[in-house]
């Protein structure tokens, strides 16, 4: 275990990712993943869902009839992705860096909806994206994720005063700095495990261009979450069928706005290997 990758692999190592998706914002983000990925998605496609943690989404593209293998970094979630989704998968421990255990132009389809924020050096990142184009079949589809260079400054002040003071905070502060500047986020000790762990944030263009540099073609970037995400009590009114339909539609409607894709804290990108 390299020791950049150490904080990253104890972090999920230890569950992080258990039931995130199923409480809060992640309920939004995994709704509106599922909704995106089912656009480009076609029936039957075998699929690599690269740090993929415990396998939420593999196991839901497994239900829905794709063959699916799931390669992780944490043993662990490996192991919780085998015993505990309720629709079978293959499930194997790896780096996406090094996706050995895949053959060249094997795949219709990678998901990296994990590893692209958990690698701070560009070349790392370029490796996992070259990785990606090497296993996808001419014509594959990537989906690659970014979180927003602004996802943590945006939080804060959504609350400022209100539910935290952490834009007080010197080390929060400090923290902010960096990834407004750098686009590096190093998590204070003092607020571990609460907030993510070492990563880093994108803009939207910096994440198309590292795609591009990788040898992947029209690329197209959508909102997740969007800019619905700061509405007060979200997941009260989530829970209303009614005021759902009405926020899901404000979303869509501007999901593809390059002047709002910034506030939204996760962002999509949909590439292509051309054959």
């Amino acid at each position: 275990m390299a020791e950049d990758n150490r904080e990253v692999y104890d972090f999920y190592e230890n569950g992080a990712e258990i039931g995130r998706l199923e409480r809060g914002l992640g309920i939004v983000e995994a709704a509106r993943t599922k909704e995106l990925l089912g656009r480009f998605l076609t029936p039957g496609m075998s699929i690599c869902d690269v740090g993929g943690g415990i396998g939420y989404y593999a196991s839901w593209l497994a239900g829905l009839g794709h063959q699916v293998t799931l390669i992780e970094l944490a043993p662990s979630a490996v192991e919780y992705a085998r015993l505990h989704q309720p629709h079978p998968f293959c499930a194997l421990s790896g780096d996406a860096r090094n996706l050995s255990c895949v053959e060249g132009e094997s795949v219709d389809a990678v998901l990296l909806m994990g590893p692209l924020y958990h690698l701070l050096q560009k070349e790392d990142r370029l490796l996992a994206l070259r990785e990606a184009f090497r296993v996808l079949k001419p014509g594959g589809l990537l989906a690659a994720a970014g979180i927003s260079k602004f996802s943590s400054a945006t939080w804060a002040l959504s609350t400022y005063g209100v539910s935290n003071r952490y834009i007080d905070d010197e080390d929060y502060f400090n923290m902010l700095r960096e990834e407004l500047t750098s686009g590096e986020h190093h998590r204070p000790d003092k607020f571990a495990p609460r907030f993510l762990t070492r990563a880093y944030f994108h803009t939207p263009e910096q994440l198309l261009q590292e795609i591009g540099e990788a040898g992947f073609c029209r690329a197209e970037p959508y909102a997740v979450e969007g800019c619905i995400w700061f509405t007060p009590d979200l997941e009260e009114k989530w829970s209303d069928p009614g005021q759902r339909r009405r926020l899901l539609e404000l979303i869509r409607l501007t999901e593809r706005q390059e002047s709002l894709l910034g506030m939204s804290p996760h962002f999509l990108v949909f590439a292509e290997k051309v054959a």
